[in-house]
């Protein structure tokens, strides 16, 4: 006779919903305008963190939907152009999906200079397309003090992809 196994489902609901959710309301606090001492806190782009984590957990239909709507929402959110974070977070989600194969089974070095790799090339990108669209370069130093913070958010990433890699084994 054979026992019953336990199957932990892990749906769309507990790693695109609710991450989604955390992030933007993250991002809302982070964005309150608070200062102590003379600094004020940082403002990292933490989408960045969903759009590599989402295509290593398991590539879908609805996290490039949702990570399009988190995108326009820090658009609308920052007052930038509309769908630049949603391009950059697509262009983020697209070379780790892109990757996946290269990546799986890697852990912590490799899957950090991936992590940053990826980071660098959303700010590249979103550098760029706002200096062609000003038609004046933007300033460095609010760039980095927007690129070290998102950088350092790659523990929530690397424990975003142990804690829900293989969450089902229906999939294994």
């Amino acid at each position: 006779m054979r026992r019953p196994v336990a199957v932990r489902v892990v749906g769309p609901l507990q790693w695109i919903v609710y991450p989604a959710l955390i992030t933007l309301a993250a991002t809302v606090v982070l964005g309150t305008p608070f200062h102590l001492f003379g600094l004020h806190l940082p403002e990292p782009v933490i989408p960045v963190v969903l759009a590599f984590a989402w295509p290593l957990i398991r590539p879908s239909m609805t996290a490039p939907a949702v990570l399009f709507l988190v995108g326009l929402f820090l658009d609308l959110f920052w007052n930038g152009p509309l769908g630049l974070w949603a391009l950059c977070l697509m262009a983020v989600y697209g070379a780790v999906l892109l990757s996946r194969n290269l990546l799986a089974g890697h852990e912590g070095l490799i899957r950090f200079f991936a992590y940053a790799a990826c980071t660098l090339g959303a700010f590249a990108m979103a550098y760029l397309i706002v200096m062609v669209r000003v038609a004046n370069a933007p300033a460095i130093l609010p760039l980095i003090a927007q690129i070290v913070p998102t950088l350092l958010l790659f523990p929530i990433a690397n424990w975003m992809l142990e804690r829900f890699d293989d969450g089902d084994i229906r999939f294994r």
